[in-house]
């Protein structure tokens, strides 16, 4: 089981470890992301792997919008850091107990994200093509 640290992220701070960001406010909370965002929580670990196997599982969370239970306030809706601390940990235990089943599912995951990039890439060349005739119309 990997080993993690929770800890809610503060600007200029600067990790030695292996970590990641989980979005905490907004619509989108529990969002991971490599990068830090404004409003958001650490998870730092020590190795890279653990980092690469938790990042799924965060983002597999995220997309299932499994958060959206534990989403607090009003009008901007928020994720307490021990709402995440709790169920992350107890998530990420259970999901890793089927180690095998999880590694594929990783692969089919990631392959699914660069077919879907792709994907954008090709409508944008298609939207590109689209301006670039129409454009023909204006000039005459």
């Amino acid at each position: 089981m990997p080993n993690f640290i929770i800890q809610t992220h503060r600007k200029n701070t600067i990790y030695s470890n292996p970590h990641l960001f989980v979005l905490n406010k907004g619509l989108n909370s529990g969002k991971p992301q490599k990068t830090e965002f404004t409003n958001s929580f650490a998870i730092i670990f020590s190795n890279e792997e653990d980092l690469e196997t938790v990042y799924w599982i965060a983002y597999s969370l995220w997309k299932s919008k499994f958060w959206y239970q534990f989403l607090c306030g009003s009008v901007i809706p928020f994720l307490r850091i021990n709402d995440l601390k709790h169920n992350f940990s107890a998530r990420v235990n259970i999901l890793l107990l089927d180690h095998e089943a999880h590694q594929k599912d990783i692969k089919a995951l990631r392959l699914l994200e660069l077919k879907e990039e792709q994907f954008h890439q090709n409508i944008n060349l298609i939207n590109d093509l689209r301006r670039v005739i129409l454009h023909r119309y204006c000039k005459k």
